[in-house]
């Protein structure tokens, strides 16, 4: 492993010390925040995006995408499903995606924890004998330090993510920062610092690699939210093309709007 990739493991992994591993990283939409304070309650969400990123990566080509989430928690527990429109290219190739999550989200004094296990499944995938289905376990904690302000962290661990390249852990460091409201719109600026670790050479002839991202979420309307973000990782260009020749883990901007209930 190369000096700089050594020293970005060392951060992450203190980053996700620091946060004893917090919730879901600013601008993604696989695992969304549960709703609190009631014992049984039921949310869902519906969005569209000009551009699916999940740790760097398109998703779906770098074209557009229709995404929903249903979550219901209990007391602590949560379960939740996403879905979206995926593309791949060829192979492997897959249409659609769903994801499913569980867990616990208890509070200790200003933390709260999050601690649960993630499948992520591509039905149907025509994935070439190396199956892009895959699992996580993950274990987060997030703390507000100042007014309006949010630091979190989160360990992820797959024994074998997809395309069945090995274990690989995920280290992500959030930070978020909402603003007094300014006309019909509430703005929170929101970051995020990702570190992914897997084995045998599995991201571009190394064992590891970074991403990142940065923007702000307009809310208004009490339900309805515009989320601006741009995207980037330390991956070069010739690893990210797709069979296609896009290159699916370079700088790229995405925009989604949503509509909750």
């Amino acid at each position: 492993m190369s000096t700089t990739g050594t020293l970005a493991k060392s951060i992450a992994g203190a980053m996700a010390l620091a946060f004893l591993a917090g919730p879901a990283a600013a601008g993604g939409l696989k695992d969304e925040p549960a709703p609190g304070g009631r014992m049984l309650a039921w949310s869902a969400s519906f969005a569209v995006t000009n551009d699916y990123v999940f740790r760097g990566f398109s998703q779906n080509s770098g074209n557009a995408a229709a995404q929903g989430t249903f979550e219901v928690t209990y007391g602590l527990l949560y379960a939740n499903v996403f879905a979206s429109n995926v593309d791949f290219g060829d192979p492997p190739s897959a249409n659609y995606e769903l994801t499913f999550a569980a867990g616990i989200k208890p509070v200790l004094g200003p933390i709260t924890f999050d601690l649960g296990v993630i499948y992520y499944t591509y039905p149907r995938a025509k994935d070439s004998g190396a199956e892009l289905d895959f699992f996580e376990v993950k274990a987060g904690a997030s703390f507000s330090p100042w007014k309006d302000g949010t630091l979190g962290g989160t360990v992820y661990y797959s024994p074998e993510y997809t395309g069945e390249i090995g274990d690989v852990w995920t280290f992500e460091g959030t930070i978020a920062q909402g603003f007094t409201k300014m006309g019909p719109f509430t703005p929170t600026f929101s970051a995020t610092l990702g570190y992914v670790s897997g084995e045998n050479n599995a991201f571009n002839g190394g064992d590891d690699y970074l991403y990142w991202n940065a923007g702000v979420t307009l809310a208004f309307h009490e339900r309805f939210s515009l989320d601006l973000r741009y995207w980037d990782t330390d991956l070069s260009s010739g690893f990210c093309k797709t069979p296609g020749d896009l290159n699916a883990c370079d700088a790229r901007f995405a925009a989604t709007a949503k509509v909750t209930f």
